[in-house]
């Protein structure tokens, strides 16, 4: 797929309406609701957004065989692609406790051993996360920006770190999401109430579903984008070398 197929002429207001889980993007690049008929591109200007990189992050979030080419992505000014993904961990770290509320909720009227299953797995779950998330904002963010704003001849880390090597970590947090929605559907007991049951169940799927978008972003904009900071600055030192 190499169309873009959302662009800077249609209303924001459209791109909701074609999938609504976009809303949860807006806030992390500044938006806020309130942009009436305005298209794209008179959104994005109103907040200092380029609108090449909102239409890709977009796409990239709502069309899953999308994969923008690495000429597209080097045109782009991507310098809003780490403070979005710094405000994406901010809204996920704070809506852990929430859900794990909703999981506390529902193992104090199951069985004791059913109900501290579902609080260690989660604790387990809530607890990788963070460290995950630690491990870029503390490591992978500070080291992407020093490529982007230090001169090509010097060196911003060690010669054994790469994106390559974060790409291939990280990832799979969402998948401990799936297996204890499957633990809730295969234990849980019939004097749960449905709507609380329901609401724990849903509110992982979402939950779920914007960590793999989160995810596909990082695949598909952040990793490439890097990979070509690095063989840019790889590629100039050699050159000042010889």
């Amino acid at each position: 797929m190499d169309t873009m197929l959302f662009t800077e002429n249609m209303k924001l207001a459209d791109l909701i309406s074609a999938n609504h889980n976009l809303i949860l993007m807006l806030p992390r690049l500044g938006i806020p609701l309130g942009f009436g008929d305005r298209s794209v591109a008179r959104v994005c200007h109103m907040y200092d957004v380029p609108v090449d990189f909102f239409l890709l992050v977009c796409n990239v979030y709502t069309f899953d065989a999308y994969l923008p080419k690495k000429e597209m992505i080097k045109s782009i000014d991507m310098s809003p692609l780490v403070p979005y993904l710094h405000a994406s961990h901010q809204y996920y770290l704070r809506h852990l406790p929430h859900l794990g509320s909703l999981i506390d909720g529902m193992a104090t009227k199951v069985d004791k051993r059913y109900g501290n299953m579902l609080r260690h797995f989660f604790a387990g779950y809530k607890n990788e996360v963070e460290e995950h998330f630690d491990y870029e904002e503390r490591t992978v963010f500070p080291y992407i920006e020093r490529l982007i704003h230090t001169p090509e001849t010097d060196d911003v880390a060690p010669e054994t770190f790469h994106i390559r090597d974060y790409a291939e970590a990280h990832g799979n947090i969402e998948d401990k999401l799936n297996d204890l929605t499957q633990i809730i559907f295969k234990y849980l007991p019939g004097n749960v109430s449905p709507e609380e049951s329901i609401d724990v169940v849903f509110d992982i799927f979402q939950l779920s579903a914007d960590l793999n978008k989160h995810a596909l972003i990082e695949d598909k904009i952040l990793v490439p984008y890097v990979e070509m900071l690095e063989a840019s600055r790889t590629t100039n030192k050699h050159t000042h070398e010889s």
